[in-house]
């Protein structure tokens, strides 16, 4: 398979044609301002034709006199790790199905485990949609099916240390199924084929009734099942409900397109994730949505190359330090 106006279609292509920190330099500025660059101080005209110091690799705004280089404000920022790394981990993060796990990216690209884990965490970052933090909802322009449901994510009670076990019955008040584990709401417009999830705290009726509205358009179909926490959404939309105690199927009134997403997602954090805390949980939720979202069906039929570029454009405007990810900047100073 050659290369198609340049850009890479195999991670092997994508290797080579990353090997030079220029080209990288080249890829990222293309996409993040593809109207040339412009200096992230300034605004309006202001912004426009800093020129480039080839020496350095970073470019000089002729208003503000800073100097930037492409990484500033975007999940590289501050990191010591080349381009010639980054970008090969990206498109292998998103090419892989079943996801790829911090020691396999340390194997492959010569960094630590440490650093391949805290390389993921961004890159995650960078996946998130953009389309879930505007006032965009799902529904479409005609009102079209949107499934939702829940599930629950952890081990099992029964696998846990008693220690463990204890401190989760202690803090939930009870040792049902649902102790220690995590909640994530999804919503699926059948139309669109696009899905949306989060962690939420508990499966309270404002909590996810707050979810659903805050993300599907009112008016639409939306298809739950029979949970109490679903009550009262006809109110806004056209809310039908299946009885999984007696059937899982009942015409066009089921959740099974959540169910298999659930199946995806809970198949990557056992298989290739293995362990995955809590409060890390919802960046590996954006990662089985984005490539849920753009995989390659009849109608769209996606390449990983169209992957990987549209998550180089979303690198940008994010950023997450290893404080942040440790919870360490919360930390009181002595």
């Amino acid at each position: 398979m050659e290369n198609v106006n340049g850009i890479p279609q195999t991670l092997q292509q994508a290797i080579q044609y990353f090997s030079d920190e220029q080209t990288c330099i080249d890829a990222v500025a293309l996409m993040r301002w593809p109207d040339g660059p412009r200096c992230p101080y300034c605004v309006g005209e202001d912004a426009k034709n800093p020129y480039y110091l080839k020496a350095a690799k970073r470019w000089k705004c002729r208003s503000c006199r800073n100097q930037f280089s492409v990484k500033k404000f975007t999940i590289f920022e501050d990191s010591p790790i080349s381009l010639q790394k980054w970008l090969p981990a990206m498109w292998m993060l998103v090419a892989c199905k079943n996801g790829i796990s911090s020691w396999e990216l340390h194997r492959a690209l010569g960094v630590s485990q440490k650093t391949a884990w805290f390389m993921l965490q961004r890159l995650r970052l960078a996946l998130k949609s953009p389309a879930a933090e505007s006032n965009y909802k799902l529904g479409g322009k005609d009102g079209s099916g949107v499934e939702v449901d829940e599930t629950f994510v952890g081990g099992k009670l029964r696998n846990m240390h008693r220690d463990r076990r204890a401190r989760f019955a202690a803090e939930s008040g009870h040792t049902g199924g649902a102790t220690g584990k995590t909640i994530v709401v999804g919503m699926l417009d059948r139309d669109e084929r696009k899905i949306r999830a989060q962690v939420v705290p508990n499966v309270k009726r404002e909590v996810l009734q707050t979810a659903i509205m805050k993300n599907v358009k009112y008016g639409s179909k939306v298809y739950t099942d029979n949970a109490v926490p679903y009550d009262n959404l006809n109110w806004k939309y056209i809310h039908e409900v299946v009885n999984h105690a007696e059937t899982y199927v009942r015409g066009q009134v089921h959740t099974n397109g959540l169910e298999n997403f659930w199946s995806l997602l809970k198949r990557n954090l056992k298989g290739t994730y293995v362990c995955v805390e809590p409060f890390h949980l919802e960046r590996y939720v954006d990662e089985q949505v984005f490539r849920y979202n753009n995989r390659a069906t009849k109608d769209n039929p996606l390449k990983d190359s169209d992957r990987f570029l549209l998550a180089l454009s979303q690198v940008a405007g994010k950023r997450l330090t290893f404080a942040e990810l440790t919870g360490k900047d919360k930390e009181i100073p002595f």
